[in-house]
């Protein structure tokens, strides 16, 4: 099991390069998180939910996404509340508070998924939650030492130095374990290192000695690991927009999800793709303008009216700038969003933006399946997946913007003028047909990037290649239990 000194240590990554190495090796492997937060969620083929770190090293494994391989999803819906999701259904919304008392409950259900992993795999490489040592979280912990604890696993903890303080994380972490979970560690993994490794050989020493674990590796600072899908941040994009590209800005709501939809974007050598942070408007000569996915649309509505985001939308329709609303962004596109039950936040209701003919109520069933199908406007197939509650119901006069295969699919819906555009579908540009297709639509003539989904491998097979050189990795599956 891999658990960091920290949040963002670089535990995903570790555990989706690992499973590519065991992979390649011939082995049978499966990846396992017992509790992720996050709003950046895959849909597995049976229609569950689980977080996007685990599907990407289910593809790692080259099998795939399960709900056992994330039992537990937390999906925040406002500073102190969340969605929880166990195997793959939701079981409700609760506070941090109640939560904490209902956790321990979950543990059977997150030991049932880990054991009927193991019964199909060589190794399960698991993957703990923020800090090893949250110490005032322990009592019931079911991600980090207290499962490790419960289903008899041995430890490694991964630590990132490349933000500094290695060695007091490493050795603080050892500190504040008791005895009983020092047990379970067996060494340590050092990520993001920069330079030559040889200048941190005193840093080592140090460690070993104060902690008495060995040092599994130093992991260099991976440049294939930007290419790879993120679960927790859409980093920035600051390029200049090139001669014949697309200069394309997403607004960065409070609660914004499932923003993987944008990472094939990243890739596109002709694309410029920038999140616009709160307190900075819409720019007036952006290309495109895409309303994202939010775990609490009424409340994310809101903030992007006080942010003024809505007058520089309307502002940037009207000079003919294209606008394409993604799930939650779709709805808001719409005239009203309701929220009667209390969904995703206190029950309410919220005038939309009105650019689409359009009203949604939020329900208590949540819609998840894959898709497929082809664009009405934008000749080429694509594939993705639902992930919404809702029922959107339009009036007047309906263009549709996809043809989805199959029935009770929503269309989304497409303007006259073919520049403002909406709908359901995550993961619409990740096909490469679709995706360039889109691009030339929006007049984007530039060269275009690699093919997304062998470039997401590449990277995954980079990682590997580098993970081969770094980590003793027969050293380190001997401390396998």
């Amino acid at each position: 099991m891999f658990q960091g000194t920290a949040s963002d240590a670089g535990k995903s990554l570790v555990t989706a390069g690992l499973c590519r190495v065991l992979a390649r090796r011939g082995h049978a492997v499966r990846p396992f998180k017992p509790q992720n937060m996050s709003n950046n969620a895959a849909v597995t083929p049976d229609g569950g939910e689980i977080g996007r770190a685990q599907a990407l090293q289910a593809r790692a494994c080259g099998v795939p996404p399960s709900v056992d391989m994330n039992p537990v999803l937390l999906k925040p819906q406002s500073d102190v509340g969340a969605q929880v999701v166990v195997h793959g259904k939701v079981r409700g919304n609760f506070d941090a508070g109640h939560f904490q008392d209902v956790k321990q409950e979950l543990m059977p259900a997150v030991l049932e998924s880990f054991e009927r992993l193991k019964a199909d795999a060589d190794f399960v490489l698991v993957e703990g939650a923020g800090s090893a040592a949250e110490v005032n979280l322990r009592a019931h912990d079911i991600a980090n030492m207290g499962f490790a604890a419960a289903a008899g696993v041995p430890v490694v903890l991964v630590a990132d130095i490349d933000r500094g303080g290695v060695i007091a994380n490493l050795v603080g972490t050892w500190e504040l374990l008791p005895d009983e979970e020092r047990k379970l560690l067996r060494g340590y993994l050092i990520n993001r290192f920069r330079g030559d490794v040889r200048l941190f050989a005193d840093g080592l020493r140090t460690i070993t000695t104060r902690t008495g674990l060995p040092s599994f590796g130093i992991i260099p600072y991976l440049a294939a690991a930007l290419r790879l899908p993120q679960e927790d941040a859409l980093s920035l994009d600051n390029r200049r927009t090139p001669p014949g590209g697309g200069d394309f800005r997403v607004p960065r709501l409070p609660h914004i999800a499932n923003f993987d939809d944008f990472d094939p974007l990243m890739l596109e050598p002709a694309v410029r793709l920038d999140m616009v942070a709160p307190g900075h408007p819409l720019p007036g000569d952006a290309d495109l303008i895409i309303l994202p996915g939010s775990k609490a649309t009424v409340a994310d509505l809101r903030a992007f009216k006080r942010e003024g985001w809505d007058i520089d939308l309307m502002a940037h329709r009207r000079r003919g700038g294209a606008i394409l609303g993604i799930c939650a962004g779709y709805q808001m596109l719409g005239r009203t969003v309701a929220d009667p039950q209390g969904i995703e936040g206190p029950p309410g209701e919220e005038a939309g933006l009105g650019l689409l003919d359009h009203e949604t109520v939020l329900t208590g069933g949540k819609t998840l399946r894959q898709v497929a199908g082809v664009g009405k406007t934008i000749d080429a197939p694509f594939t993705g997946y639902e992930m919404h509650v809702g029922e959107t119901t339009r009036r007047g006069a309906h263009r549709p913007f996809l043809l989805p295969d199959g029935q009770g699919h929503d269309p989304g819906t497409v303007s006259e003028d073919g520049r403002l555009m909406g709908c359901y579908v995550h993961g619409l540009l990740t096909g490469d047909a679709f995706r360039r297709e889109f691009l030339r639509s929006l007049g984007v003539t530039g060269a275009f990037g690699p093919a997304y989904e062998a470039a997401v491998d590449e990277a995954l097979d980079a990682v590997a290649d580098a993970f081969e050189e770094a980590i003793d990795i027969d050293r380190l599956l001997a401390t396998a239990a």
